[in-house]
Formats: C-alpha cells, sequence, structure tokens
C-alpha cells in the first residue's frame, strides 16, 4: 500500500517522539492528535509533521484527526490510572473506539501498542486491560488491516526506567530495599520499537499479526538497578524484599507524589516481561545492547561510571 500520511496517538509520549523521527526519516507525513497543542510544539522540528487538538475518546474529533490519512497508530497507555483516565477505559474501550472510527473513516491500517504479558486473564489490572484492548484492535473489522507490537519494558532517552532509578540512586544513600528484585525483563529499545512499527505500516506480511519484542539479553529487576548504579559510579546494596514486605511498601509508595510503585505494578512485574520467539527477527532488526546504549545517555554521571568500569577492566587484564 502507498503510504502518504499517519495519524499518532500518543506521539508526543517517549515512544512517539521515536516514531515521528523514524517516519520523518522514510518520508512519510505525519499528523498528531494532543489535547493541548503547546505541549507537544517540540514535533515541529520533524518536516510534514501538523498537530491537531482533540480528544482521543471523542469520536467526532478522532473523525477529523483521520481524515486523509491512510494509517493510524496507537500509542496511549498509563502506568497509574486515575478518576478520568481509568485501565478499562484508555486500554480497552479506546482500541475499540479507535478501531471502529478507522472502519468507518476508510482507513485500511491500525497498529497498536500492547505489552508483553497482555492477557485477559493476566494477574494486573494493566495487563489485563492491555490484553482486552489488543483483541478490540484486532476485531477492527473488514477493510482496517491491524498489527499489535508487545513490547517488554523500553528503554532509551527519556525513559522511565534507567532515568527514574538513576534519580532514586541518587538521593537513597547505602541501600536500595527492592520489591520483586527477581522480576525478569527484556529491555528493548525505542529506537528499535520505532523502527519495526514503521517497517511493518506497509508490509502486508504484517497484517494481523501480532510481535513480541525484546532486547537481546534478559535482566531481573536487581540487575537493573545494579547496572544503573554501576553506570552511575554509585556504590548501592540491594536489599530484595519478600512478598509480604514488597507489597506493604508498594502500598506507601502508591500514595505518595510520583507513584514510584504501586500493588498494581507489582503485580505486573510477577509476570515475566520476557519472549521466546522475538519479533524483531521478521523485520532483519538486531536489536541494541543495553551498554552500548545507556552509558550515553545518564549524563556526565553515565560517562564518569562507564569510564571508572573501563579503568577497573584494565586492571583486572
Amino acid at each position: 500500500m502507498q503510504l502518504r500520511k499517519v495519524c499518532i496517538l500518543g506521539g508526543s509520549g517517549f515512544i512517539g517522539r521515536s516514531i515521528c523521527a523514524e517516519l520523518a526519516r522514510r518520508g512519510v507525513a505525519v499528523r498528531v492528535m494532543v489535547r493541548r497543542r503547546e505541549r507537544a510544539r517540540h514535533l515541529l522540528v520533524f518536516p510534514q509533521l501538523e498537530l491537531v487538538e482533540g480528544s482521543c475518546h471523542f469520536a467526532p474529533d478522532l473523525a477529523g484527526a483521520f481524515n486523509g490519512c491512510d494509517a493510524v497508530i496507537n500509542l496511549v497507555g498509563i502506568l497509574h490510572p486515575s478518576r478520568d483516565a481509568t485501565f478499562e477505559r484508555v486500554h480497552a474501550e479506546l482500541p475499540a473506539l479507535l478501531a471502529r472510527v478507522c472502519r468507518e473513516r476508510g482507513v485500511p491500517r491500525f497498529l497498536h501498542m500492547s505489552s508483553l504479558g497482555a492477557a485477559r486473564d493476566a494477574p494486573s489490572e494493566y495487563l489485563r486491560t492491555k490484553g482486552k484492548g489488543e483483541e478490540e484492535a484486532h476485531a477492527a473489522g473488514a477493510g482496517v488491516a491491524a498489527t499489535s507490537f508487545r513490547p517488554s519494558v523500553v528503554f532509551g532517552p527519556g525513559d522511565g526506567l534507567f532515568n527514574r532509578f538513576a534519580g532514586l540512586l541518587r538521593v537513597v544513600p547505602f541501600v536500595v530495599p527492592l520489591a520483586r528484585a527477581d522480576a525478569r525483563l527484556q529491555p528493548v529499545y525505542v529506537a528499535d520499537v520505532a523502527a519495526a512499527m514503521c517497517a511493518a505500516l506497509d508490509d502486508r506480511k504484517t497484517f494481523g499479526k501480532r510481535y513480541d519484542l525484546g532486547g537481546p539479553e534478559v535482566m531481573t529487576l536487581e540487575g537493573v538497578v545494579r547496572y544503573t548504579a554501576e553506570v552511575l559510579g554509585l556504590r548501592r546494596v540491594v536489599l530484595p524484599l519478600g512478598e509480604r514486605i514488597g507489597t506493604l511498601q508498594a502500598r506507601v509508595l502508591e500514595r505518595l507524589p510520583g507513584k514510584l510503585l504501586t500493588e498494581d505494578n507489582l503485580r505486573s512485574l510477577g509476570v515475566d516481561s520476557v519472549t521466546a520467539r522475538n519479533g524483531f527477527q521478521d523485520f532483519g532488526i538486531s536489536p541494541a545492547r543495553v551498554e552500548s546504549i545507556v552509558p550515553g545517555y545518564l549524563g556526565e554521571h553515565g560517562r564518569r561510571g562507564r569510564n571508572q568500569r573501563f579503568r577497573r577492566a584494565a586492571r583486572r587484564d
């Protein structure tokens, strides 16, 4: 199919910025739907990109945004619900609405962002509603070819993984108490996710498919924290917490500003975010390793930590 213009929902977020950049590199026009245009002006550096205001939960706004577009990409998701943005509304009801409007407006292509572990019977509400939304996306009906992507935790400049732990490690002295320390993750680089999604847009072989995406290495949550401390050049002891104390920690943290951890997050971490069948191979993409990317964006502390590791390695040699 000939790809001229793509509408992105959630385009001003972490993954959205990378997809906008990848589409600009490919010469594809992009329309990003946002609630407030001034908060997404940073995207206007990309050629052939326009911002339109509207609510992604209001069908007439969606119909206007989808007008003249060949594809829609849904990246909207939340980690913590609120009164107006519940998991059910954002993760399940929204994909169903988007699929319907795509069908009504004659948009032939729909890409949907899901998550590894998403399933209706998952232990957390986050993963259950993600699973439901994935099914809704693929039930778009005749005339709309859907493809969904199920990445593990995504990293890169501005991420909520290594950057968040870096901020925590800088203020927590000596010991870091960690719930679900043994949770298994397969961190995946944001630019690789963007490349796979953009490659799928006009590839008929991907129509109707669901792709698990993971990086080349599996890390425990404790390993992520230890690696971050090493990159920063900080000495910290990670103290794994048992289930009961970990749940208590989550109950406390979810009531604090920023919600570093909630009970639902804890239940999600109980599901290994790893894949045995990595979808990147279908796109000919060799995903980047954590150690080749993360030290470069943790700033001066990251560079200092990397140099310290090199010096330690040299001494060992």
